[in-house]
């Protein structure tokens, strides 16, 4: 089983996740900038983050045969500080670096002007860096959330058919399905969707269009559970095919958008990155 998880907070996670996930099959992960769990308190401290995406990361995947992909944004819930408001400004020298395979996640968090002024910018933003769009949909009041988000979008430049609509439920399906954007679930414990609602969801409306993802990230999460969603599948009577197109051609699919992905095994990248190792004492 090939994995492609389009959606994981890597760098919240160990190198001991990253041998975990390639034992399971998992060959290809998109990190999504987000909310660090606390303030950042300047635009600098979203720099470095975003510096780490593109140069440390990658490095620290590809030496568990993984390759590494990051979406960057100003993320909903900050985009309401107007502390990091200058982060929308120097977005577009990070979105040409050839890494990025879509601006995101942008979307909403608490629905306020802020939010709205901050999708708009950065919707105009994937439009003009000929990029697709990972669009956080709001954790309370989903379904209203999602019909704000759609009208966002289409009064934007951005097609809608270059949208991923993440974090949907049964409630928000149907609606995204319509609308022509991709359609993007969590699997998260306790929280957002599991392998079994999941299963549910794909014998209702098909295949088509539909990212799993584990959204892992510095919470009670589990990077696995594309893993778990590919084996509720084939124990539900799906065959190996399409378990294949939603974990693995879904995703290639939807981020082969941006012309800039590259799936091949990562090479021998060396063992230093600027000269740090992820190794810890001896050799």
């Amino acid at each position: 089983m090939r994995i492609f998880d389009p959606h994981i907070h890597m760098t919240s996670r160990t190198t001991d996740d990253y041998q975990a996930m390639y034992d399971a099959g998992v060959r290809a992960v998109v990190e999504p900038s987000f909310w660090l769990g606390q303030p950042r308190t300047s635009p600098e401290s979203f720099f470095d983050y975003f510096d780490a995406l593109l140069g440390w990361e990658p490095f620290r995947a590809a030496q568990y045969g993984i390759a590494h992909h990051c979406a960057l944004a100003l993320n909903p819930k900050e985009a309401n500080d107007p502390r990091c408001a200058p982060v929308l400004g120097a977005l577009p020298r990070y979105l040409v670096k050839d890494s990025v395979v879509a601006v995101g996640e942008i979307g909403y968090d608490s629905m306020t002007p802020a939010e709205d002024h901050a999708l708009a910018a950065q919707l105009q933003l994937a439009a003009d860096h000929g990029l697709p769009a990972l669009v956080h949909t709001p954790h309370r009041d989903k379904l209203a959330g999602l019909r704000r988000t759609l009208d966002a979008v289409r009064e934007s430049a951005l097609p809608v058919e270059r949208v991923l609509l993440d974090h949907l439920n049964e409630t928000t399906v149907k609606e995204a399905a319509d609308s022509g954007a991709w359609l993007g679930f969590s699997i998260y414990p306790d929280t957002k969707m599991d392998e079994d609602r999941m299963v549910a969801v794909l014998k209702d409306h098909g295949a088509d269009r539909v990212l799993v993802n584990s959204a892992a990230d510095w919470g009670r999460s589990d990077p696995l559970m594309t893993r778990r969603v590919g084996d509720a599948m084939l124990a539900a009577g799906f065959d190996e095919d399409q378990v294949d197109q939603v974990l693995w051609r879904n995703p290639v699919a939807f981020y082969g958008l941006s012309g800039r992905l590259r799936l091949d095994p990562p090479g021998d990248v060396g063992p230093l990155h600027e000269g740090n190792s992820i190794l810890r004492g001896g050799e």
